[in-house]
């Protein structure tokens, strides 16, 4: 069994070997997605971000560990967005893919992503808050909910600023829009359900912050 939020005790990286093989995976994947990405410039600007957010855990791994099951949704969020950086969002074909079963009229993988921001990320966040704070119960699940629902809204304002200051011409391709100008809202509603979804579900299995 994985560690959870609830675990007493954490393995160090150096002797988890579940960790290593998660960290030898994304490596593996980011070098595949590096090459060749569609449009270079964009790729670009989407990995200042990983790679600050990677620099972020790594530091903050002995002190500020997070559970096997953290780490396990971090990856499979940064293995989707890895996928999204290369192809671009509105060209990624697992969108394309879905476009056709589903028979939407737009390639929605960014849709899913951002969806996926809430649903993978926030119960690593959730634990975060539980490590350092003595809030618990429906406290914890608004304080979550809230920080959650703002990291979707930082998110899309760092997305902006990042097309202005370093590549207005890669903005389309970037933001992946696809001619939606209420595209970012609805990227934030869907961040907002996810996030809801994993604090409910989690909170139903959950039995380290059930009472308040």
């Amino acid at each position: 069994m994985i560690t959870t939020t609830s675990s007493p005790a954490l393995t160090p990286f150096r002797q988890n070997r579940f960790l290593q093989i998660l960290l030898g995976l994304y490596v593996l994947l980011w070098i595949i997605m590096a090459i060749r990405p569609v449009y270079p410039t964009d790729w670009a600007i989407e990995n200042v971000l990983v790679v600050l957010f990677a620099i972020y855990v790594w530091r903050n791994h002995r002190s500020q560990p997070f559970s096997e099951l953290s780490y396990l949704l971090i990856f499979i969020f940064m293995a989707l967005y890895s996928v999204g950086a290369h192809y671009t969002y509105a060209e990624t074909p697992m969108g394309f893919w879905m476009q056709n079963w589903f028979g939407w009229d737009r390639n929605n993988y960014d849709r899913v992503v951002h969806a996926s921001f809430g649903l993978l990320l926030t119960y690593p966040l959730r634990e975060y808050v539980i490590r350092h704070s003595p809030i618990r119960g429906r406290w914890l699940f608004i304080m979550v909910l809230a920080l959650s629902v703002a990291a979707s809204g930082i998110y899309e304002l760092i997305e902006w600023a990042a097309v202005l200051i370093v590549s207005p011409e890669a903005g389309e391709a970037y933001l992946g829009t696809q001619g939606d100008e209420f595209d970012a809202q609805k990227d934030m509603v869907l961040a907002s359900f996810g996030a809801l979804v994993c604090l409910l579900i989690t909170q139903a299995f959950s039995d380290d912050s059930v009472h308040a």
